[in-house]
């Protein structure tokens, strides 16, 4: 058998690719071992994490209750917070690109931000602390319930959550000036955010060991964009990627496309279904988001790695990749879109039952799902040209980078992020939400806002890349006219997150009682699946049942965005 020594090279070469192989084959590993039911947690591994969980934080454990969805409450209603702090933070840094004197007055106080280190920060606070606190509370909820099991320790994911929260609180301020006091405050941040990631992986983990039958896709997405986390960072520094530009900024697109996408995606998909009251479209589109996800280079995300090399403590580099490096990226980022367009068309074909131009609006957080899944096609394809052009030799594009990351971050992920938190609020609570009409000016506001606010900062980066490319020594004033327009606009979003959050946090004193009987669920789950309108057998069983699923037929309910029970 002849041997293609010249593919050998290039593997062998090239640490990206190296990486990649290697965070392929730890993932098939963790699959296996999850598919075999998870066969390293035995009877007293699964004791012994049972009692770290509840113990390992001593008495501070009996301050919280072990009341069902006590957990997610607490991740959903920080997270809210953390978008009320991350859309400030993001307008500020938007505005004082325009007019970089506008805080000067802060320096008296020791505080003289920038329009980088604010949209910086921004991105913490939005990525790690909205997404992703909003994310963790809805797979603290999703798991139990697609497993048929508890969650493993309400009172450590709630006490966690906190932790979590301090985390961002110093990644935040790292952003700002990373050290103090001689110290690299970024390392601090990072190893609290590791340890309740990883408490947070573990609760989830047994949870899934007790499942009663086979884990739904939703499932899959959410447990191995969660898993795929440490993974991708034990696969760049095993490799010694991690010191390159190339490494950090791999590193950066493997973390977005695993934990932020994989996990958002199994969150919307099976939200769209509990929301809507139609089962899953296809499991098929599911189970291509997933391979895609983890088989590919997503493109939503910054065009360097920055964030991965603060995060881990390592000297930041620039990206600069070899051209088998550039090609090899450049493929998977291209391969990304099939996951990508998986996903939209699932989610909407989901939302809309069997008629594509019918929506279900009174649901609370469809609006958002609708946004996320509409925005995110167009959107990837952008990020697409601007990350592949990152990779060439001379790049012309970087200039509009960060505002395509903020589009990414405030149209995509935030809209599947809070539009679950809001769907699953009421069950995961005991009650719903304040006001339905203060729900729809939020979306209409924080949509909006990002929207119309970041599409015209965009306009004010491509006259700020035009006059340099055109090299005029007397920039026009055009530039900053835009901008101000745009961070102005863009201030709805903040006000939109504010009355989100006033909304919930209202909702739980004030909010009427949620009805136990329409408790959310999916029709993800196999069971049994119930009729509620006219169907074929094709979407049944693409729906996700087999011939021992039971057809349950249901009367007719007015009631908006009721679930289907499965």
């Amino acid at each position: 058998m002849a041997v293609n020594w010249e593919i050998l090279d290039i593997v062998s070469g090239d640490q990206a690719l190296t990486s990649m192989f290697l965070f392929w084959g730890l993932m098939l590993l963790t699959y296996f071992l999850m598919q075999n039911g998870l066969s390293i947690f035995n009877d007293v591994t699964k004791s012994m994490s049972r009692f770290m969980l509840e113990k390992a934080l001593g008495p501070g454990i009996e301050l919280v209750e072990d009341r069902e969805g006590s957990a997610s409450k607490a991740w959903f209603l920080q997270g809210m917070m953390w978008l009320i702090a991350a859309s400030t933070l993001a307008f500020e840094g938007l505005w004082l690109k325009q007019d970089p004197t506008a805080l000067h007055s802060l320096s008296a106080w020791g505080y003289d931000p920038t329009a980088s280190s604010l949209l910086y920060a921004s991105n913490f606070a939005a990525l790690y602390g909205g997404v992703g606190m909003l994310l963790v509370g809805s797979s603290l909820h999703i798991i139990p319930r697609l497993s048929g099991a508890d969650l493993a320790s309400e009172r450590n994911a709630t006490l966690v959550s906190f932790l979590w929260t301090l985390a961002v609180v110093i990644l935040v301020i790292a952003a700002h000036d990373s050290v103090i006091l001689g110290l690299n405050i970024f390392l601090i941040g990072t190893a609290m955010h590791t340890l309740g990631f990883v408490a947070v992986a573990i609760n989830l983990l047994l949870t899934v060991s007790e499942r009663k039958g086979a884990l739904p896709i939703p499932g899959w997405l959410i447990m191995m964009g969660v898993l795929a986390d440490p993974i991708s960072v034990v696969a760049t520094v095993l490799t010694g990627s991690i010191q390159t530009g190339t490494g950090q900024w791999l590193l950066a697109q493997m973390v977005g496309g695993t934990f932020f996408f994989a996990t958002a995606a199994g969150v919307a998909l099976y939200v769209s279904s509990s929301a809507s009251g139609n089962p899953l479209w296809s499991r098929s589109l599911g189970a291509a988001t997933l391979v895609g996800a983890l088989a590919t280079v997503n493109p939503l995300g910054a065009s360097n790695g920055r964030m991965a090399a603060d995060m881990l403590g390592v000297a930041f580099e620039q990206l600069q990749p070899s051209s088998q490096d550039g090609i090899a990226m450049a493929f998977l980022m291209a391969l990304a879109m099939i996951p990508v367009m998986a996903l939209v068309a699932n989610l909407m074909m989901t939302l809309r039952g069997g008629d594509a131009f019918i929506e279900n609006p009174d649901s609370a957080g469809i609006s958002e799902l609708n946004l996320g899944a509409s925005m995110l096609l167009p959107l990837a394809a952008a990020c697409l040209f601007v990350q592949s052009d990152a990779l060439s030799a001379a790049p012309e594009l970087s200039g509009m980078s960060a505002t395509m990351l903020l589009m990414a971050i405030w149209l995509v992920l935030v809209p599947f992020s809070l539009g679950a938190a809001l769907h699953l609020f009421p069950t995961v609570t005991g009650r719903s939400l304040l006001s339905r009409n203060r729900a729809r000016w939020a979306y209409w506001m924080m949509g909006g806002g990002a929207l119309l606010g970041l599409t015209v900062s965009v306009m004010s980066d491509l006259i700020d890349m035009s006059l340099i490319e055109a090299a005029v020594e007397d920039p026009s004033a055009l530039s900053a006219d835009v901008q101000a327009v745009g961070a102005i606009l863009f201030y709805g979003t903040a006000v939109g997150a504010i009355m989100h959050s006033l909304n919930a946090v209202s909702g739980l004193f004030r909010g009427t009682m949620a009805d136990a009987d329409r408790a959310t669920s999916s029709s993800i789950t196999m069971e049994d699946y119930s009729l509620v309108t006219p169907t074929s057998v094709r979407k049944i069983i693409a729906g996700g049942a087999d011939l021992d699923t039971t057809v349950v037929p249901v009367g007719e309910s007015d009631d908006a965005g009721g679930p289907t029970e499965l």
